[in-house]
């Protein structure tokens, strides 16, 4: 069976089969804004890594920023640091257009013309697409990426971004900008995705003009976002596709579960394996520095600092992310010895 198949007998679960979640709760917001001021505190002095420098514009970034938020799926926001300052989102876009393109197909579709799986390899990987018949793998990395941006509804690059900007400022519950300058810096530099993209179009895996997608793939990258806004993008995947801001519903709850599958698989390309490991939650990571993380029904956490370690991660984002996913109580796998008062 191809991976793009749905699971044996999933033909006999209908739409309206009853389900139950296990979500739990995040710690009450004085305990949340605590913890934020720690690991601010904790993980400022780091200096590990280097800015991102193959894009001109973001080769600029102050290594010294550094931002955290934590948007609840109850409604409530915390941030500390440099949490306001704007930022283009980057790849972590990927997720959200994702989204958007499984809300239009639905989910299954989308999997079966873009893909779901980890390639292992670094996100421009050409390779991966040679190796998978043409196959652009997953929406995370840039090929998936591409073929995603390319499958938005729209007739038109105007209609296709239009829709984009409009879908991506819905998750983050207001007006979402384009950074000009970081654009046309990626625009003049971007002929790698306009080879994934016509290498794409030459297996019959790409549903739209190659560089008028590569163009409009450069402007979602190019959004300008902030801490705070991506932890409450995260936090509306975390609640059923509803905003806890604006309380607008923006997805559905089957698209979320969906994306954050694709996340937790792949969100952190060849170190994702790690991630999981590590930290038990699906992510995304953006070259800009941010690092998107979701505790499904609980909320969002958001870091931004732009020095990356060598898989393109933010080095503080990491380190604040796995410790605040301890101490939060956000990873999924992990549980507690609640029946048991002897070791056996």
């Amino acid at each position: 069976m191809s991976s793009t198949e749905p699971p044996a007998g999933e033909e006999r679960f209908a739409a309206g089969d009853a389900q139950f979640v296990s979500t739990g709760a995040l710690p009450d917001g004085r305990r949340i804004d605590e913890l934020l001021d720690e690991a601010l505190r904790r993980f400022r002095p780091e200096q590990a890594g280097v800015v991102a420098d193959y894009i001109p514009a973001l080769a600029a970034a102050d290594p010294g920023l550094f931002g955290l938020s934590v948007a609840e799926a109850a409604g409530g926001r915390h941030s500390v640091g440099d949490a306001l300052e704007p930022f283009s989102i980057q790849s972590i876009s990927k997720a959200f257009v994702f989204a958007l393109v499984c809300q239009e197909l639905g989910s299954r579709r989308a999997a079966e013309l873009v893909g779901v799986d980890n390639t292992g390899l670094p996100f421009d990987s050409v390779t991966a697409i040679e190796l998978n018949d043409g196959s652009p793998m997953n929406p995370m990395v840039n090929a998936g990426a591409l073929a995603t941006t390319a499958l938005v509804p729209g007739a038109t690059s105007a209609a296709k971004w239009k829709a984009v900007q409009d879908g991506l400022s819905a998750f983050a519950g207001r007006p979402l900008h384009l950074d000009i300058p970081v654009y046309e810096s990626e625009a003049s530099t971007n002929l790698r995705n306009q080879s994934i993209a016509r290498l794409l179009e030459s297996y019959g895996r790409l549903a739209f003009d190659p560089l008028a997608t590569t163009d409009v793939y450069t402007k979602q990258c190019s959004l300008a976002v902030t801490t705070e806004d991506l932890a409450v993008m995260g936090a509306t995947l975390a609640d059923g596709g509803v905003n806890p801001v604006t309380g607008r519903r923006v997805v559905d709850a089957d698209v979320c579960q969906h994306v954050l599958a694709a996340m937790a698989t792949s969100g952190l390309y060849e170190r994702s394996g790690t991630w999981l490991y590590d930290i038990g939650l699906p992510g995304k990571s953006g070259v800009s520095g941010g690092i998107l993380t979701i505790a499904p029904g609980k909320g969002g956490l958001a870091t931004f600092s732009p020095p990356l370690d060598t898989a393109g991660n933010s080095v503080r984002g990491v380190l604040a992310t796995t410790w605040l996913s301890r101490t939060l109580g956000l990873n999924l796998f992990a549980s507690s010895d609640l029946h048991h008062s002897e070791t056996p």
